[in-house]
């Protein structure tokens, strides 16, 4: 009976050691617990490079003149709707501040 023991307790160790070295060689991760991790999340190629290299370079908001175009032409609307009465309210006038007020 203790025989028989003996050499399931080899086996095991000799599986176990198998394994290992199975992992260390191939360099998969070793997980005897089978424990849920994060490895096949982590493993997965970063895509983040791929994505910024997709879309062009922006070269309006690298242009200083073009940022002055563009502000100047939002100023001169605001100007606009200010005239016609259309601007927004100054501070502490617009539609929460007459709810409270009343």
């Amino acid at each position: 009976m203790n025989f028989g023991r003996l050499m399931n307790v080899v086996a095991a160790a000799a599986i176990e050691g198998v394994a290992e070295a199975r992992a260390r060689i191939f360099g998969h991760v070793l997980n005897p617990t089978g424990q849920r991790s994060s490895h096949k999340v982590l493993r997965k190629k970063l895509i983040g490079e791929k994505v910024s290299q997709w879309y062009p370079h922006d070269i309006m908001k690298d242009d200083p003149l073009v940022m002055a175009r563009q502000e100047q032409e939002r100023l001169s609307k605001l100007e606009m709707l200010k005239r016609r009465g259309k601007g927004p309210p100054k501070k502490g006038q617009g539609k929460q501040a007459k709810k409270r007020n009343k």
